[in-house]
């Protein structure tokens, strides 16, 4: 294992544009900690998210791996032209040659894929406790760790991700072609939720959507924004912010559906 993820490290880190985009993804993945300084002005009154409770425990957790999620698009570029740069640089042909066989070669870009995950999510981790022991006004170890499964769900959902636009990348050969197809399929997937109306047993278990179910939007959790639903309605609407144990499981499927495929696809393709 270690030599396969050497291997793919190696390329990556050779590439320049790869190189540029790593950088800028963790770059702006520290910007979430701009938004504490950030001030907003709203029907008058001037305020600091920051002293709106956003980087509260356990709120925290929620919020950040949510808004760190929305960044994962770097990284897909990186992964699609790592695809892409196979084909077109020929490397692919030649680390067969050298005796890597087609299984251990998707088992490398799969390693790489957990790696990004794992690295982002461990940034992702370390980042919150600065903020959170920065900015809450709860530092009790059992109230900072209450919603560690959003660490969690934020590994498995870039992982996934990944997995899809790996597959993608070998599907397409062509890294703009594979994220354009990405595209198209999240539209697809729109039409079906919102226009063809499917049931909402069958739009889960989309790969998309089950990703982004993984980690649900949590400004509605804000107290602001309770106040001012509660002033118009009367009421507060009672939402779902949990980490579903089906969803964990239909995410996992489609990472393993994608590498089968991927594997599936080089196994028939001639080279």
């Amino acid at each position: 294992m270690k030599r396969l993820l050497s291997i793919e490290l190696q390329k990556l880190w050779q590439n320049r544009a790869s190189r540029i985009l790593i950088l800028t993804y963790f770059i702006l993945l520290s910007s979430i900690a701009l938004i504490s300084s950030i001030n907003f002005k709203f029907i008058g009154v001037d305020f600091r998210l920051a002293d709106m409770g956003i980087y509260n425990f356990p709120f925290i957790w929620h919020f950040n791996t949510y808004m760190a999620a929305m960044l994962k698009f770097f990284l897909a570029i990186i992964i699609v032209s790592m695809m892409a740069n196979e084909y077109s640089n020929g490397t692919l042909k030649q680390n067969l040659i050298d005796g890597l066989n087609k299984k251990e070669f998707i088992m490398s870009k799969f390693l790489t894929v957990v790696l990004f995950a794992l690295i982002s999510t461990v940034y992702i981790f370390i980042l919150t406790l600065i903020l959170g022991y920065s900015f809450s006004s709860y530092n009790e170890t059992e109230i900072v760790f209450m919603d560690l499964e959003y660490i969690f769900a934020y590994f498995l959902k870039l992982t996934a991700f990944f997995s899809f636009c790996l597959f993608l990348g070998i599907l397409v050969k062509r890294s703009a072609f594979a994220l354009g197809f990405l595209f198209v399929w999240f539209i697809f997937e729109c039409i079906l939720i919102y226009m063809v109306r499917i049931p909402k047993m069958i739009y889960d278990l989309l790969p998309l959507e089950a990703m982004y179910r993984l980690i649900s939007q949590p400004f509605t959790r804000f107290k602001l924004y309770q106040n001012i639903e509660s002033q118009v309605s009367g009421a507060t609407e009672i939402r779902d912010y949990e980490v579903h144990l089906s969803t964990i499981i239909t995410v996992s499927v489609w990472i393993v559906i994608f590498m089968l495929m991927s594997y599936k696809i080089l196994k028939k393709r001639d080279l």
